[in-house]
């Protein structure tokens, strides 16, 4: 009857988002783990050059792009000559901070009721110049999340204070136990927040299409 996508993003440098962030098995390496178990129940990557998961990556090539290796010149002490040096550069699974969630708004109308629905994530990590100035944010790649639900049930969430927490990233998720804001809704130019607006003004535009969408649903009924 009604549906409208909405993307998000979570970062995970706010107190509610910390379990993203736990030292010992960060979010990440979850994800990460699962692209590698060739499994029935493993996950699946898809290309980031759009999120339509219209082209999935194969779990060797995704590997190469994180674990880069770059040749640099050193000089040998002995011979005061100049020689090439391959440096591998190790994934940092820290360098995540952020998160996009593509997710689905709908009504219901056999049961009346507005829901949402996930459609993919994808891990964020910043591209920065030598200098080590902030050049741009890249997507490291999308998973399709109705098919890694299965898998991401298996696997716990750390929550402060209560060490036999019994709650999933699966449940995290469902119960939207995060906090995120919107910086893209669907329309036609296929435009971002950030490229009409700045500043605080694009949290404003964010909040204004929440509460759009609840409106929708509150106006459909008469009291």
């Amino acid at each position: 009857m009604w549906e409208k996508r909405v993307w998000r993003v979570i970062d995970i440098r706010e107190k509610m988002n910390q379990a993203f962030s736990y030292p010992e098995d960060p979010f990440i390496s979850i994800l990460l783990r699962g692209i590698q178990d060739s499994s029935a129940s493993g996950i699946k990557a898809y290309s980031a050059e759009d999120d339509k998961f219209s082209h999935r990556l194969k779990a060797a090539d995704l590997d190469a792009s994180l674990n880069t290796s770059d040749t640099i010149s050193v000089m040998d002490v002995v011979t005061q000559e100049m020689k090439a040096k391959i440096v591998h550069n190790e994934f940092n699974p820290e360098a995540v901070k952020r998160y996009r969630i593509k997710e689905l708004w709908f009504f219901d109308k056999q049961a009346s009721v507005l829901k949402v629905r996930i459609l993919g994530i994808a891990p964020l990590m910043d591209k920065n110049d030598e200098a080590g100035n902030f050049l741009y944010e890249q997507p490291l790649f999308w998973i399709y999340y109705p098919d890694c639900r299965e898998y991401l049930s298996r696997s716990r969430v750390v929550v402060e204070g209560n060490d036999n927490n019994p709650i999933s990233w699966e449940d995290l998720f469902e119960l939207r136990r995060f906090s995120s804001y919107i910086f893209k809704e669907s329309n036609v130019q296929n435009r971002r927040l950030k490229d009409y607006l700045a500043g605080t003004d694009i949290l404003l535009e964010g909040e204004k299409i929440k509460q759009e969408i609840f409106n929708w649903e509150h106006d459909l009924w008469s009291y």
